[in-house]
Parts: C-alpha cells; structure tokens; sequence
C-alpha cells in the first residue's frame, strides 16, 4: 500500500451493500445512500496525549467497522476509492 495513515487516522475500504430489489424495483446508483461498513486497511500509529505519550488505535488492520455516514474523506490509491477518516468517526467493530 502506498499510502501510510498518520496520527489516529484510519484507512478504510467501504463494502458495497447488496443489492435487494423489491417488487422488481432497481434503484439507481445516484439515489443509493453511501454505504456504512468497512474493512480498515491500514492505521495510524495512534494520537499524542497532553502528557505526550502515544495512545494505541483500537482497531487493527482487516477489522469490519461501521462508520457514520457522512464520515471521512474519500481518495483514490490506484483505481480504488478509499476513505480516510479519525478513529473517533468509528462507531463500532462487528
């Protein structure tokens, strides 16, 4: 990976949610909502507290999470959208 996340920073690859079509409806992509769950790819080494130690990120590499919605920031590595956002934008591990 060519990309390195700093500090507590995440990196994280958004999983696609499967498509359910009801009644024979298809929903366009413009319309689906951004999805909420991922794998984290890669982390940051961990924030400086104000005694100047470094706090431990809590999630680790391979790790599913859900995130907020409007969560991160999306760039592309290669041909691949990825987001990049604070452990603090993680609500969960499943």
């Amino acid at each position: 990976m060519s990309i390195r996340p700093l500090s507590d920073r995440v990196l994280v690859r958004a999983l696609e949610e499967q498509e359910v079509k009801r009644g024979g409806i298809i929903i366009p992509d413009t319309a689906k909502e951004k999805p909420q769950e991922g794998e984290v790819i890669a982390v940051g080494p961990g924030r400086l507290s104000d005694k100047g130690e470094r706090v431990p990120i809590e999630v680790k590499t391979g790790d599913r999470v859900l995130f907020g919605k409007y969560s991160g920031t999306e760039v592309n590595v290669g041909a691949e959208a990825l987001l990049i956002m604070r452990e603090t934008d993680i609500l969960a591990v499943l």
